[in-house]
């Protein structure tokens, strides 16, 4: 298995070891760095609302990107990834503006809490609050209730996981998609080849993400919920149908596929699509990683048909 040239280029950036290491410094340190990895969003685009969503735990501000159009529109929540530690509504900027124009959709992006600061279940309490707000204040931002997904990228397609099961087992909002983007969906420990193949130089490492699970865990029994790591749930039946995507070249490829085969084994229909030579974080990495247009214009379509049906 192959990186692309961009994919090579982009390694390369980073020096011998074809990754940041992130675990060696400090969640400060962290987050700045992943600031500046971040893709800038189109200059022309519409300006952003922002709100305060006010939920049990805390006060969570969400971004609202609305396309151009005669509402009602669709209503897409995109939950950024980061590994629960780094990561912001603002970075995950371009990708939301995308998806937006692209799937003439609004996009509902969530700042929720972040660990170590706020641990498990602090973001997947405030991801599922947002949908739930999302879901019943739809129509104050012109939005369509009946027409609601959920996704995300990494974490965040941890967090769009997790609030789908939330909703089916709390009788939550009816939710009409899942985009899970390289999702998270296990645990570093549980042995799967991508982890082993790509656990170095591969942009991210097996070492990240134990750090990124061991800070967003309040205790090991944490790691064992569905709520943590979807895998560990029971069933998937009556969850939405999705659309998972997964990069060729990173450590999460396999537990991705792996969810994707348990949602149709349950009896969800969910395709998975894995893009050759890329690494983890493609999707939204555009100004470095092009194939994240694909990809992106390939979610689009697949919410286009969820929200069409």
């Amino acid at each position: 298995m192959t990186v692309d040239d961009h994919s090579k280029r982009f390694l390369d950036s980073f020096g011998p070891g074809g990754a940041p290491r992130w675990e060696r410094g400090t969640v400060a340190e962290a987050r700045e760095a992943s600031v500046e990895l971040s893709t800038e969003a189109p200059v022309a685009a519409a300006p952003v609302e922002v709100r305060i969503v006010a939920t049990p735990a805390a006060d969570v501000p969400v971004r609202i990107h609305v396309p151009s159009g005669e509402p009602p529109f669709p209503v897409l929540v995109w939950i950024h990834g980061g590994g629960w530690v780094l990561g912001s509504a603002e970075q995950a900027d371009a990708t939301c503006r995308s998806l937006c124009d692209r799937a003439g959709a609004i996009v509902v992006c969530p700042d929720y809490r972040l660990a170590p600061e706020h641990r498990f279940p602090a973001a997947a309490d405030d991801s599922y609050a947002v949908t739930e707000w999302a879901a019943r204040n739809a129509e104050s931002f012109g939005g369509d209730p009946a027409k609601l997904a959920v996704g995300g990228d990494s974490a965040g397609g941890n967090l769009a996981a997790v609030t789908a099961l939330l909703a089916r087992d709390r009788g939550g909002p009816a939710i009409v998609f899942q985009l899970l983007i390289y999702p998270v969906v296990g645990l570093p420990s549980d042995g799967r080849p991508s982890y082993e193949e790509f656990a170095e130089g591969h942009f991210l490492t097996r070492a990240v993400m134990e750090w990124f699970t061991d800070l967003y865990a309040s205790s090991p029994e944490d790691t064992e919920s569905p709520l943590f790591a979807p895998l560990r749930a029971p069933s998937l039946a009556g969850l939405p149908p999705g659309l998972v995507i997964t990069a060729e070249c990173d450590p999460l490829r396999d537990e991705g596929e792996e969810y994707a085969r348990r949602l149709r084994a349950d009896g969800v229909e969910c395709p998975v699509e894995r893009y050759d030579g890329q690494l983890h974080g493609f999707f939204g990495l555009t100004d470095d990683l092009p194939m994240g247009f694909e990809a992106q214009a390939r979610a689009a379509e697949a919410l286009r048909q969820a929200f069409a049906r």
